[in-house]
């Protein structure tokens, strides 16, 4: 889903529920009637009876934020109701710990897809692009010909959140299996790289379906993958923290994963402590147990000469 089908879904939403809860339809409504009571219930709504997740609430208000800022700029009368929408801060929530995959787990996910087979061909190298890469559903799906690069650098250019452009380098072995794919599918630049059978983009569904029969195969090799919720982003996670692994430097690792914010990266710093902190628990502290001070019977009798 791009950006402005997002938008567009917030705005559908969004006057939905102001329509059923002022009985105005959007066009009668003015600046005013956005006030900070209502916003504040409309937010409550999407977490109470549309089930949405504390982050995608927060993601909501940074949208009507933007919104309010704009009306007050051209509109500044509207400046204290802007306000007082404006003042509605975010909410907090408790971030669960990155989950990842051991590079045994990818390599056993990444073997699964049977090459002889053309939709096998497929899932292997597009399971091996996400990995290499690290890239979100969405930069796979809007992979294109004209994106590879094959010549002397072997790279793809990923097009990330926000509409930025990054380059990220192939290992050797991806090169060579993204250069047998290629000569499988329609070499015009605008085509897809990862198509479906009627040689359409894959959706993002598609790209899940088609790890998930990975993961279920790769099971029977790897049985730690067993109960293993393993997503896409799953992926990215674990290239993150294998880049993290190998002692390359966040500021790198964020402009592999194309972040925004350096705060995002800081995650998987996080999460490889949490991992060493619970490997240390599973370890026998080999020192010796504490001992508390027991003062001797000449200094007790020193301290009761003071």
């Amino acid at each position: 889903m791009t950006s402005d089908s997002r938008l567009a879904g917030l705005i559908t939403t969004f006057f939905a529920f102001i329509e059923k809860r002022t009985g105005k339809p959007p066009s009668a409504l003015s600046l005013t009637d956005l006030d900070a009571p209502l916003i504040l219930d409309f937010l409550d709504h999407l977490e109470t009876e549309r089930g949405n997740t504390p982050r995608t609430r927060n993601a909501r208000l940074a949208a009507i934020h933007s919104f309010m800022r704009f009306a007050s700029i051209r509109d500044p009368a509207s400046l204290p109701v802007a306000q007082r929408v404006l003042a509605i801060g975010s909410k907090r929530f408790d971030r669960p710990v990155l989950g990842y995959l051991t590079r045994e787990q990818v390599a056993a996910i990444l073997a699964a897809p049977d090459r002889g087979t053309w939709g096998g061909h497929r899932d292997a190298v597009l399971l091996a692009i996400t990995y290499n890469t690290g890239a979100r559903v969405s930069e796979i799906t809007d992979l294109r010909v004209r994106d590879v690069l094959l010549d002397r650098a072997t790279a793809v250019h990923l097009r990330g959140k926000g509409r930025k452009e990054r380059a990220i380098p192939l290992w050797k072995n991806t090169a060579t299996d993204l250069r047998g794919w290629l000569d499988r599918i329609n070499p015009e630049p605008d085509r897809p790289v990862f198509p479906n059978r009627a040689g359409e983009p894959l959706t993002r569904s598609g790209v899940r379906d088609r790890l998930a029969r990975a993961v279920a195969k790769a099971e029977q090799q790897c049985p730690s993958l067993q109960g293993l919720h393993v997503s896409p982003h799953t992926l990215r996670h674990s290239t993150a923290m294998h880049l993290l692994e190998s002692g390359t430097d966040l500021a790198v690792i964020a402009l592999w994963l194309g972040h925004a914010s350096p705060a995002t990266t800081h995650q998987y710093l996080e999460a490889d402590l949490a991992a060493k902190e619970a490997v240390l628990r599973r370890l026998t502290d080999p020192s010796t147990a504490p001992r508390r001070f027991r003062a001797g019977d000449r200094l007790l009798a020193f301290l009761d000469t003071l």
